[in-house]
């Protein structure tokens, strides 16, 4: 049994790993409510991250490693597997409840799309710096390919759209993945590993140099955005899907970690095994209420950003103190 200091030092050292995450978000929050910034900086700030910082943080992180390196193929199962029992848990808990199909929709999306960009990443550079950016890659290659277009093809549905539309449908959202500039730099990353291509040091140093821009600049808009959602929609639902995201996510991926386990797959890391779990444990997307309000529940959706953000600090440290 651990002794009281050195509980004591465990929490310290989660606390120097959670406590700049949130104060960086805390502050971005600050900022915006006192006027510094307008609740639209905030756009163009999330907007640079996802189209700039973070694409260019992909491409290096893949393209400076083997491939092999980079694809943990057990990583992904854990990871993809763990999202799917959780739509479908979600799925099932809320037709159970009688919830209408497109707030179910949405409540689902809200379980299962983490914030590995803005929050995730942040997170495993404080907590695994040499893995951070393959912990990235990682997850935003089941994301976008898997987790978000599954989400968005329950959207459709909930539209009450005809069975003959859904192949058309999964081709255009498809389409809609291969264009996104995260995707487009993981897919240029690999090939440039996959070549074994010499990337010339000027390229790297100017696409590091947008990287590094990513994590503090990340932080600092998911907090300002927080100030700008509505807050009048649906609030049981809302926790609900909060609950579900913090907790019943990270436990589905823990489920499919010790399947993984039970099943003979190569083992992960003791760094990507916590890290797996961890990167189910942050708060939703950052657009996941500009999602929700394609089915008229933004607000909703944008409470259960607020809790979840706001609740993370306390179930993120907790998960971090049990698994480090």
């Amino acid at each position: 049994m651990a002794r009281p200091a050195e509980k004591s030092a465990d929490m310290l050292a989660v606390l120097g790993i959670t406590l700049p995450i949130f104060a960086a978000v805390a502050l971005g929050y600050i900022c915006v409510r006192g006027g510094l910034f307008k609740p639209s900086d905030m756009r163009l700030f999330g907007s640079f991250v996802l189209n700039v910082s973070l694409p260019a943080l992909l491409f290096l992180a893949v393209a400076t490693r083997d491939a092999l390196e980079v694809f943990n193929l057990t990583y992904i199962a854990v990871f993809a597997v763990g999202a799917l029992l959780t739509i479908a848990a979600s799925y099932t808990v809320l037709t159970l409840l009688k919830t209408s199909s497109s707030r179910r929709a949405v409540a689902v999306m809200g379980t299962s799309c983490p914030n590995s960009g803005f929050i995730g990443y942040p997170l495993m550079l404080l907590a695994f710096p040499d893995v951070a950016g393959q912990i990235l890659a990682l997850n935003m290659l089941v994301e976008n390919f898997l987790i978000i277009p599954f989400c968005l093809v329950l959207f459709e549905l909930s539209k009450e759209r005809g069975s003959a539309s859904i192949p058309r449908l999964v081709a255009q959202i498809a389409l809609n993945v291969l264009r996104r500039p995260m995707v487009i730099a993981l897919l240029l990353g690999l090939t440039v590993s996959l070549l074994k291509l010499p990337l010339p040091e000027p390229l790297t140093r100017t696409t590091g140099l947008f990287a590094a821009s990513a994590s503090a600049l990340a932080l600092f808009s998911i907090g300002g955005a927080l100030v700008g959602l509505p807050f009048k929609g649906h609030r049981a639902l809302a926790a609900l899907t909060a609950t579900g995201k913090l907790l019943l996510h990270p436990a589905m991926v823990a489920l499919a970690l010790a399947l993984a386990t039970a099943l003979g797959l190569p083992p992960l890391s003791r760094e990507l095994a916590a890290a797996v779990v961890l990167s189910a444990a942050v708060p939703m997307f950052a657009v996941y209420a500009i999602f929700a309000s394609e089915l008229g529940h933004e607000g909703m959706a944008s409470i259960a950003q607020m809790v979840a953000t706001g609740a993370s600090f306390i179930t993120l440290s907790a998960l971090m103190l049990w698994l480090l």
